[in-house]
């Protein structure tokens, strides 16, 4: 027979993964006797799990919905799907769930043995992400170290690829992840630069823990949210670089929107349309109002804002029917 603990998370375990439970088959499962199976349903009624019992010949015990979460049990197939499903989300179509799918991808990475790491790592390996939308890969791996780093209050070194192209080491006091407009962000205090800085993680490279503990500092805002948004909302607006292919001779585009783009002509039936525009909707505007076929070469950002155009016509047109 196991001992106490052991047996009282292998009943929950049990519990977990059935309904329901003839009480005579969970004894059995366990091997103990009914007397000490109701002990050890005691034991985790106090630690908080809601066991239902019913009594009678065919009485029997389940796991019910409570007022809070207690902690899962696992199994090795269950814990591997967990993490690849949690990696998933955190940059998956759900907008609102990437942070919270990092913190419990944190939660099980740290506790997660070695042999089912390489399970975890070689399906990753084997599988083809689907992309979602237009904004940069993030590393599921780097959103992990990043998330334990924030939780544990320990400082980080990592490379970062500025704007400019120009690559700096950073070493930081990480406060918390931000996912905002399907970026990610990390705010954190820059010991370098002594004062505080949000970096985007599709910028950031080789994030690494130094196992320094930090006593947390108080941010200049209402939260870490507010601190990325105001610095987005500082920087200045750069011109975007529009391109793309137009299904129209280029003498018909050029007479159309011409004065404000360059025209080249590739054969009699199509040409190449460029501009400069700080904001994406008169790109998107003047490309409609040419009233031909058209595929937007860059950027991807503009690909995304008209087929939210297209969606708010096309439920104008749904309202109006």
């Amino acid at each position: 027979m196991a001992n106490t603990s052991s047996r009282t998370l292998r009943l929950l375990s049990l519990l977990q993964t059935h309904r329901y439970w003839p009480g005579a088959e969970l004894a059995d499962r366990l091997d103990v006797s009914v007397r000490t199976l109701r002990r050890d349903v005691d034991r985790l009624r106090e630690l908080g799990y809601p066991v239902a019992a019913h009594r009678g010949l065919a009485g029997g015990y389940q796991l019910a919905a409570g007022a809070a979460l207690p902690p899962l049990v696992l199994d090795d197939d269950e814990a591997v799907a967990l993490t690849i499903g949690l990696r998933a989300a955190a940059q998956g179509p759900v907008a609102g769930i990437e942070e919270s799918s990092v913190r419990a991808l944190a939660k099980v990475a740290r506790i997660m043995p070695p042999r089912l790491r390489r399970r975890v790592d070689a399906l990753r390996a084997m599988t083809v992400p689907v992309v979602w939308s237009a904004a940069p890969a993030v590393d599921p791996a780097a959103l992990t170290t990043l998330a334990q780093a924030c939780s544990d209050e320990e400082r980080l070194r990592f490379t970062y690829t500025a704007q400019s192209g120009e690559q700096t080491l950073r070493h930081v006091e990480p406060h918390r992840l931000v996912s905002l407009g399907r970026r990610w962000y990390l705010v954190a205090y820059d010991l370098a630069r002594q004062d505080w800085r949000s970096f985007r993680l599709d910028r950031l490279d080789s994030p690494r823990s130094t196992g320094m503990r930090f006593r947390p500092r108080e941010l200049p805002a209402a939260d870490a949210a507010a601190f990325v948004r105001a610095g987005i909302d500082s920087l200045p607006a750069a011109p975007k670089q529009i391109e793309a292919l137009v299904s129209a001779p280029a003498a018909t585009v050029r007479s159309m929107v011409g004065q404000w783009t360059t025209i080249e002509e590739i054969d009699e039936r199509r040409c190449r349309l460029r501009m400069r525009a700080e904001n994406l909707d008169w790109p998107a505007l003047a490309l409609g109002a040419i009233g031909a076929e058209f595929e937007v070469i860059q950027p991807a950002e503009l690909v995304e804002h008209i087929r939210e155009w297209g969606a708010r016509f096309t439920r104008a047109t749904d309202s109006s029917a």
